[in-house]
């Protein structure tokens, strides 16, 4: 049994986030805990805090075991984008795109 967790409109952006997640998947959820507690990247806490979110549905929920959790995928999809101006020289505008992002952790029981 698979169980997700989700995080949305997160103010992070999505490439960044990306090379947390990628580091994760595959791992067992306490090594992948252990890796994102380490990790300088600030989207690091934001992908822990989805994968403590995806563990806690799978104790409290389907009543599975941590210790046998594995982080069987990781996403970083892209969510929309604020748009803001800066006035620039010569009366123009330079255009501040400020990116979004939706965090997915899929944790399942790990086979014998």
């Amino acid at each position: 049994m698979r169980v997700s967790a989700t995080a949305k409109y997160l103010r992070a952006s999505t490439r960044k986030t990306r090379l947390v997640t990628e580091a994760i998947k595959g791992k067992p959820v306490e090594e992948a805990a252990a890796l994102l507690r380490f990790m300088p990247q600030k989207a690091a806490a934001d992908v822990a805090r989805v994968l403590k979110s995806a563990t806690a549905n799978a104790e409290n929920n389907h009543n599975m075991s941590a210790e046998d959790l594995v982080v069987v995928e990781a996403r970083a999809d892209e969510g929309p984008t604020i748009k803001r101006f800066r006035p620039r020289a010569q009366g123009r505008a330079f255009a501040i795109h400020k990116p979004m992002t939706h965090i997915t952790v899929i944790v399942a029981e790990r086979e014998a």
